[in-house]
C-alpha cells in the first residue's frame, strides 16, 4: 500500500499552480517563432541529422515579456514547493516518494473532511 501524506493546502495549490505554469508557458513557446531574435531559415543536411528551419520573424516584446512573465513565476513556485516546511516533517528516506506523491496529487480527489 502507498503512503499517503498530509500535504497542506498551499503546498498543494502551489503545485497545481506551478503545474498549470508550467502548461501554459509550454504551450505559448510551442506558438512562437524558433528564434527569439529575426533570423533566415536554414538547411543543413551535413551532419548526422538533417536539419531544417524556415525564417524566423522573431518575438515581439509583449511575447517575450508574457514568457520572462511566466519563467519568473515558475520559478517562484519551484522555489515555494521545493523550500515549504512540510519537507522538514518528513523523513529524508521518504521526501523523494513524498514529492512524487505531491506532483500527482492534482490527478486524486481531495480527502472528504467527515
Amino acid at each position: 500500500m502507498a503512503t499517503t501524506y498530509d500535504f497542506p493546502s498551499d503546498l498543494r495549490a502551489g503545485q497545481e499552480e506551478l503545474h498549470q505554469v508550467r502548461a501554459e508557458l509550454s504551450a505559448l513557446l510551442k506558438r512562437l517563432p524558433w528564434s527569439v531574435e529575426p533570423l533566415d531559415g536554414f538547411s543543413d543536411a551535413g551532419g548526422w541529422r538533417k536539419t531544417e528551419r524556415p525564417a524566423s520573424p522573431g518575438w515581439t516584446a509583449d511575447e517575450q515579456a508574457e514568457v520572462e512573465k511566466l519563467r519568473r513565476r515558475e520559478h517562484e513556485l519551484a522555489v515555494f514547493v521545493t523550500c515549504h516546511r512540510f519537507w522538514s516533517e518528513v523523513a529524508a528516506a521518504d521526501r523523494v516518494d513524498a514529492r512524487m506523491t505531491l506532483k500527482h496529487a492534482h490527478e486524486a480527489p481531495l480527502p472528504e473532511d467527515g
